[in-house]
């Protein structure tokens, strides 16, 4: 913590010591009698008015058709971290979230063959993964959802590298998919 301080003096007063008396800091906490920083950008942002910047929106570059009828969204839950290397090394994390699944509205499940029990097979145009399923109201309809956290079913092997135009960045949200119940 006093390597982190020297390099980066808002977080000067978080000590292991403050924080076992204190309970949590929030950032940035300059010295040793500052309270935290509860509201960051409570009185004025710290570098002057906010800078935004519209864009037009733009289409994905890979939109749902007849063969692959649904848009994947990949994200995360909340008890698995990135790729789970180490979050699927706690017994009790894993005991919350211990399988790969895909989100599926109600409608579309029923539209081809599903019951909320099975497993099934998820395909796009770079492969194919199979997990089970949940069916439920939170998703939209069309759209399927997978947590990346999973290497027995990674949500990537599904998606894409198209570049965003802005960003720069890989388009890995969203791509064209079909959904098969498995045997």
């Amino acid at each position: 913590m006093a390597e982190i301080a020297r390099v980066a003096p808002s977080y000067g007063s978080v000590t292991y010591e403050r924080l076992d008396r204190e309970g949590s800091l929030q950032w940035p906490v300059p010295t040793t009698d500052h309270p935290g920083t509860p509201y960051l950008h409570k009185e004025k942002f710290t570098r002057g008015l906010g800078k935004f910047h519209p864009v037009e929106f733009q289409e994905a570059a890979e939109l749902p058709d007849e063969e692959y009828p649904f848009i994947l969204t990949t994200g995360r839950v909340m008890f698995q971290y990135h790729t789970g290397t180490m979050s699927r090394r706690s017994e009790k994390l894993e005991q919350e979230a211990p399988e790969p699944y895909v989100e599926i509205h109600p409608d579309d499940a029923a539209r081809i063959g599903l019951n909320g029990a099975q497993r099934v097979r998820v395909s796009s145009r770079r492969g194919q993964i199979e997990l089970a399923v949940r069916v439920t109201d939170r998703i939209r309809p069309g759209v399927v959802f997978i947590p990346f956290h999973y290497a027995e079913a990674a949500a990537n092997v599904l998606t894409h590298t198209a570049l965003d135009p802005v960003a720069k960045i890989p388009e890995l949200k969203v791509c064209a998919v079909r959904v098969e119940p498995l045997p």
